[in-house]
């Protein structure tokens, strides 16, 4: 049922990215998915690596929605530090630690801190993340640990 379902998504990106009904794209997309559904299909045969989806919808739907008004104002702070004559930035490099408990989580909340302009996860170590920041101020410490904050509300329950 879930390579049914995996295949059937995959057939509908294909279809709403290419745009063209066309018999022959129909045909590649088709021999396409297939392609991809046997490679992730032996690729879980041979590790057994699975990632669970333990997210909570609603808090989740949330935190995208915040984090992007967060990237648009983190845009504004960058580009005006660009545009600014002389450019005074103040670089630094920092640890950042997290309190999600899945690897899910973490990701999420490394790629968070990537997504929004001006910092960059470096590296991941056990219990925190190395930070690179164009514009450090004391405060980022602060708006880091609301983000980790509300990254960690987003996790759901373990089974």
């Amino acid at each position: 049922m879930r390579l049914a379902g995996t295949a059937l998504l995959l057939f509908a990106l294909w279809l709403l990215m290419s745009g063209i009904y066309k018999p022959l794209i129909i045909g590649f997309g088709v021999v396409s998915v297939a392609i991809a559904v046997f490679v992730v299909r032996r690729m879980d045969a041979v590790d057994g690596d699975n990632v669970q989806l333990r997210l909570r919808p609603v808090a989740f739907f949330g935190y995208i929605l915040w984090l992007l008004v967060e990237i648009a104002k983190a845009n504004w702070a960058v580009t005006r530090i660009i545009l600014s004559p002389g450019m005074a930035t103040r670089q630094h490099l920092f640890r950042v630690p997290f309190s999600q408990k899945s690897d899910l989580g973490q990701v999420i909340f490394a790629n968070s801190i990537t997504l929004t302009p001006g910092t960059i996860s470096v590296e991941a170590e056990p219990g925190h993340f190395l930070v690179h920041a164009v514009d450090y101020s004391d405060d980022d410490m602060d708006a880091i640990a609301d983000m980790d904050a509300r990254v960690t509300a987003t996790e759901g329950t373990e089974a």
